[in-house]
């Protein structure tokens, strides 16, 4: 919450073109890990030093970039969670940082109320989105559809990088 709130400022208008570069090392670094499988193994006696300085530092990208997966995503992969810790800790990462990101751009004055309505309706193509995504992964093999998930992330990740520098 710390790190996303120090640095909402950033995405909210003072990065301006970083911003975006940010975004998009971020989702290059993140499809990049995907596809090389990357896993940090993190020794238990490690993670009550790593934890906070990973939350902090996710605070920092997703105050950046609006992006929160990343370094949380393959950290918490790392510690071997079961099934359901993992989901659960997934969700409360990412209802935490949603929360803080928007604390940080109201208090950027950046947190437009009277955009809500166009916010909103950006949500049914998303939802279309998905659910299209949903018949995709049930005719395609879980390996495929991650390698290609991951595929698409990192050419999204590399555009916005070159997009910000033509």
């Amino acid at each position: 919450v710390g790190g996303t709130l120090a640095a909402a400022s950033f995405i909210a208008g003072a990065g301006g073109t970083w911003a975006v570069v940010g975004l998009g090392a971020a989702l290059t670094l993140y499809a990049a890990a995907g596809l090389l499988a990357w896993r940090f193994p993190v020794p238990a006696r490690h993670e009550r030093w790593l934890s906070p300085a990973i939350g902090a530092l996710t605070g920092v990208v997703t105050g950046g970039t609006g992006v929160f997966v990343v370094p949380a995503v393959p950290y918490l992969q790392s510690l071997a969670l079961k099934k359901e810790e993992l989901v659960q800790a997934l969700g409360l990462s990412f209802a935490v940082s949603t929360i803080a990101l928007a604390i940080g751009l109201a208090s950027e004055h950046a947190f437009a109320a009277d955009e809500l309505g166009v916010s909103l309706a950006a949500v049914v193509p998303a939802l279309i989105g998905m659910w299209i995504g949903q018949r995709v992964r049930g005719l395609i093999s879980a390996a495929s559809f991650r390698r290609w998930f991951f595929i698409c992330l990192l050419g999204l990740g590399l555009q916005l990088m070159a997009r910000a520098f033509v």
